[in-house]
């Protein structure tokens, strides 16, 4: 048998497919793998170079197979996926992952520790949390307007609606609506109980971490960013520049150029969604502070808010020219 030095491995939850080449890219084995039999499969190969789609287990299987002497690669399932040939099935897919790994320009994702992995389950349960906290909100503000009960945006809205359930004399709530709204305030507590541990678990986290305590040093960046980004970005070796970070999260603009011409349009929104979301709610927080206390240490951003409102100013000017415009059309 000819040695195996590239194998594309698709992973699944009980079936694998193996695909693997030597050294003249001849291929050598095309097979489908149990589950429980991958590692002691592995465990007789040489080592050699791995492949495998990043999802939600390759980390798991990554550090598996390191251990036993392979190196494996990450690779995002669109960088992927231009490999298929024809028809989508996992042996095409193991194919075309051990076709991509060779790829000299191929982009990786690095290995994340279990620490990091318990850090972002962390994160992913508390935001799970407060979406869940927030349907609660809705629902219980919903139904108590079908009986004209409304109150102010805001938590202190939410509990003067709970407090119409603890007095026994308002009879606006008929039992049954209220049997159902004392549910929802109850697992609302609940909620709230569960997202403030959570906040303890990251901030312990946090203070575990002295790269996570550097990160919190800088403006707008507290705890939860830090701790999210320490787990999230396994090697910040990876990125060349600041640029290059934000394109990976989805932090510039998408671009639709040809023949010399650049075209520029909004946020690509690709990438880490999550952690965009905490870097826009931080650059908001130090603008807004900005806006209020001035920009003086930091001349850039008053610069950019200089640029943005005096835009601001000529959009107002060119509507109010076309409004204008259109009331003169009126006239004649």
């Amino acid at each position: 048998m000819q040695t195996v030095t590239t194998i594309g491995l698709d992973i699944a939850k009980s079936m694998f497919q193996v695909h693997g080449v030597d050294a003249a890219g001849q291929v050598v084995i095309r097979r489908q793998l149990k589950r429980r039999y991958v590692l002691a499969f592995f465990q007789k190969l040489p080592a050699c170079l791995i492949g495998i789609e990043a999802c939600a287990s390759s980390h798991h299987w990554s550090r598996e197979l390191q251990a036993l002497g392979h190196t494996v690669r990450l690779m995002p399932a669109a960088y992927v996926k231009p490999y298929v040939k024809r028809q989508k099935n996992d042996a095409a897919d193991a194919e075309a992952i051990c076709e991509a790994v060779s790829r000299a320009n191929m982009r990786f994702v690095e290995t994340k520790t279990p620490e990091q992995q318990s850090c972002l389950m962390l994160h992913r349960t508390r935001h799970l949390l407060i979406r869940q906290q927030t349907a609660v909100i809705n629902a219980i503000r919903a139904h108590l307007a079908e009986f004209g009960i409304v109150a102010p945006v805001g938590r202190h809205g939410v509990e003067e609606l709970l407090g119409v359930l603890t007095d026994p004399s308002d009879k606006r709530v008929p039992e049954v609506a209220r049997a159902c709204i004392a549910a929802l305030g109850a697992q609302l507590r609940v909620l709230k109980t569960q997202i403030l541990e959570f906040d303890r678990m990251i901030n312990a986290w946090h203070r575990s971490s002295e790269v996570s305590k550097r990160l919190d040093e800088i403006p707008s960046v507290g705890p939860a960013l830090a701790t999210a980004l320490v787990a999230s970005v396994a090697d910040p070796r990876a990125f060349q520049s600041g640029r290059d970070f934000s394109a990976g999260i989805g932090l510039v603009p998408k671009q639709h150029s040809s023949g010399g011409k650049d075209k520029l349009g909004g946020i690509s929104k690709q990438g880490d969604r999550y952690l965009r979301s905490l870097f826009t709610a931080g650059a908001l927080a130090v603008i807004r502070y900005a806006k209020i206390h001035g920009a003086k240490r930091r001349p850039w951003l008053a610069a950019l808010l200089g640029q943005a409102a005096d835009e601001g100013r000529r959009d107002r000017a060119r509507q109010q020219d076309r409004q204008d415009g259109m009331g003169h059309d009126g006239q004649r």
